[in-house]
């Protein structure tokens, strides 16, 4: 089994961890838990809303209707009371099993939200101090320019005082 990452191990590898503010949801990802009856639960509820399931329901509730109306089958007269109690009994199960995975959605949505949200302070907070550090950054560069500047008009000055002194050495040597 793989270990779930954390904060730390983002910090040990080189890859960032996009989904660091998702993971304490992680145990919202499957609406119906993880156990066997759970998957088939959800797999379940999310084939009600294929377009297959529609048109294979359509398909059959219009052979049932016809099978029993032009006389090929009598198991269903009209009004056909045998596909109303298919339908309730169909009801009966799907409803709920939506119901229940658009609340578990919504509460997987919710925590999706506040995790960016999370992350929106994080970048927001990160940009704060990228500013700050860049303010440092800049006053440092200016501390350093205003130096080097000092330093160029030190070196001007002195190289001016070493040409002076340079001319009255040389016109000494020559007097001599």
């Amino acid at each position: 089994m793989k270990k779930p990452k954390t904060d730390i191990d983002s910090f040990d590898s080189n890859e960032p961890d996009y989904l660091r503010f998702h993971r304490p949801h992680a145990h919202l990802s499957s609406p119906f838990g993880n156990d066997w009856f759970a998957l088939k639960a959800e797999a379940f509820a999310r084939f009600f809303g294929t377009p297959f399931f529609l048109i294979a329901q359509t398909l059959i509730v219009a052979l049932w209707i016809g099978a029993n109306v032009a006389g090929f089958a009598n198991f269903d007269a009209y009004p056909f009371i045998l596909l109303n109690l298919a339908f309730s009994l169909q009801a009966a199960y799907a409803a709920p099993l939506i119901l229940l995975a658009q609340t578990r959605q919504a509460e997987r949505d919710k925590m999706h939200s506040e995790a960016d949200a999370q992350h929106r302070e994080a970048l927001a907070a990160a940009g704060e101090q990228r500013q700050i550090i860049a303010a440092k950054n800049t006053d440092q560069l200016v501390k350093l320019l205003n130096q080097n500047t000092q330093l160029t008009e030190l070196v001007k000055q002195l190289t001016e005082h070493i040409e002076v002194l340079t001319v009255e050495i040389h016109q000494e040597l020559l007097k001599k």
